[in-house]
């Protein structure tokens, strides 16, 4: 793929839009289909059916998750991450960021971009983390709904907070108490990824759009709206407009919230649902407002000032992708002082400069405004304290749950 990048963009927007270029029509990305739900064949016979195998936890005969650690001996981690989530130095050589953690304690990291989408991931290390073996990954990036399931099998280490000084201070509080991990015990967050409402004003004809209802029943937007097949963000915003909390819902909720978008796909307001793939019909007026994430909107208004973005009256969505320690990881310390070290405002500052999205660290917008005002000052990247207040995160679901409300999206999108 040509790429043709132009000069008066930063670092950061330039890695906005490889990215964009490099998640096309289709594409399985952190925040494509699979990234989150789970939907479709591969989540439902991958993920689905993991608790109705009988795979049980990887526990020692302590009953705990924990291995031997070897950081002392070993002054290495391993990190797993998804692809553009990592500041790089200029010209794309180099993570300055980790580079100085390196210096500064010793330790040596090998840092891989081999997280595509969860399930693929998942795919790779269950084998050896239902078996009780090392994945030889020290610390892993996984969303939220993920993270919550090997949480509930034991497959990950609890957090040492004698290790985790700046984390434990400056995790904001928007993410400190989420339902599958009370109080952070096996997991931080490396983002936040909100859920909002775009448009673009001259396919709208200067009109705002800033709620589920106007997507779902104005007929100037008609076959112009687009939502998220991800079911958590779509299904959460549209409970969120009928005035009940993602976080606390009942299955007669969800099959109303179900029930409302599938008017919309009978009448024909609704376009399409989509990945992150939204964004080129977005930018050229194809789709004229649409349930978008946070991070695509920063990307896309670098470039097309008539993209805007609105926070609905009755709130949006926060998903997370989330840093964990394996079961049998064999440098629990080293992994523990890394997430530590991120945490640090200034290191916190340098990282969302470059990925922009959520910084779930709190106080690094000094440091951030040294390396860009604009992104200071952009609620997308660091949420004031009205914005932090509409935030809603969907709860966790049962398996059963999990399974019945992702066949129902299914045969919504069309899965």
């Amino acid at each position: 793929m040509e790429s043709h990048e132009p000069d008066h963009l930063s670092p950061a927007q330039l890695a906005a839009m490889r990215r964009s270029l490099t998640t096309g029509r289709g594409a399985l990305t952190r925040r494509s289909l699979l990234r989150a739900s789970g939907t479709g064949a591969l989540a439902l016979g991958g993920l689905g059916t993991l608790a109705a195998c009988g795979i049980p936890p990887a526990k020692r005969a302590d009953g705990s998750a924990a291995s031997d650690d070897h950081s002392a001996e070993e002054k290495r981690v391993t990190f797993s991450n998804w692809t553009e989530y990592m500041d790089v130095g200029e010209d794309d050589k180099g993570r300055p960021s980790l580079e100085a953690f390196t210096e500064r304690t010793g330790i040596t990291v090998k840092y891989t971009e081999d997280i595509n989408d969860n399930v693929e991931f998942f795919g790779k290390i269950k084998p050896q983390l239902a078996a009780g073996q090392d994945t030889g990954r020290d610390l892993i990036c996984v969303t939220d709904w993920l993270a919550a399931r090997m949480i509930r099998l034991g497959w990950v280490q609890k957090l040492d907070p004698a290790n985790l000084p700046h984390a434990f201070a400056n995790l904001s509080s928007q993410f400190r108490t989420p339902d599958w991990d009370p109080g952070r015990s096996y997991s931080y967050p490396w983002t936040g990824i909100p859920a909002v409402i775009a448009y673009n004003t001259k396919a709208t004809g200067g009109r705002k759009v800033d709620s589920i209802t106007q997507l779902l029943d104005d007929p100037k937007l008609k076959g112009k709206v687009s939502f998220l097949s991800e079911m958590r963000d779509s299904v959460g915003l549209t409970l969120l407009d009928m005035g009940k909390d993602p976080g606390d819902f009942t299955d007669a909720d969800y099959d109303a919230a179900i029930g409302r978008m599938q008017k919309g796909v009978d009448k024909k307001q609704i376009r399409r649902f989509t990945g992150n793939d939204y964004t080129a019909d977005l930018s050229k007026g194809d789709i004229a407002a649409c349930v978008a994430w946070a991070g695509d909107i920063i990307q896309l208004q670098a470039d097309n000032p008539d993209i805007k973005y609105a926070i609905p009256a009755a709130g949006y969505i926060t998903s997370t992708d989330n840093l964990l320690v394996p079961a049998r990881a064999r440098h629990k310390t080293n992994a523990e002082k890394l997430i530590d070290y991120y945490y640090e405002p200034k290191v916190a500052a340098q990282l969302a400069a470059y990925i922009n999205y959520v910084c779930p660290v709190d106080g690094v917008r000094d440091e951030l405004a040294r390396i860009d005002e604009s992104m200071a000052s952009n609620t997308l990247i660091l949420p004031d304290k009205a914005m932090a207040a509409k935030s809603r995160s969907f709860r966790s679901l049962s398996t059963e749950e999990e399974t019945a409300y992702e066949e129902k999206f299914a045969k919504l999108i069309g899965a």
